[in-house]
């Protein structure tokens, strides 16, 4: 998963064959450990490889496991709508004052 370009964020490029559009800027105001919460999933699930022992993390590896390939895919979709939203209850909230 990645941006085609780095401050194009209203398009997640999920694989060669498979890109999310139409996503709204405001979804990245949902924010986890310092980062949107579609950032984060993307770094989550990213293939890694370990550089000292050669191990391989592939997320889709458990996905095929579990006999859903689409699950990192529809987590991304999730993620997407639960951010929307959650930014819009968020800026629905009245101001709060203290005294």
């Amino acid at each position: 998963m990645r941006f085609p370009k780095k401050d194009q964020k209203d398009i997640i490029q999920y694989n060669n064959n498979i890109t999310v559009g139409n996503i709204p800027l405001k979804a990245y105001e949902y924010i986890v450990n310092g980062k949107s919460a579609i950032e984060w999933i993307m770094e989550r699930y990213q293939v890694t490889t370990h550089k000292e022992s050669g191990i391989i993390n592939d997320p889709n590896d458990w996905a095929k496991e579990v006999g859903n390939p689409r699950y990192i895919l529809d987590l991304l979709l999730s993620i997407i709508n639960v951010s929307v939203q959650t930014v819009d209850i968020v800026n629905g909230l009245p101001k709060l004052k203290f005294d």
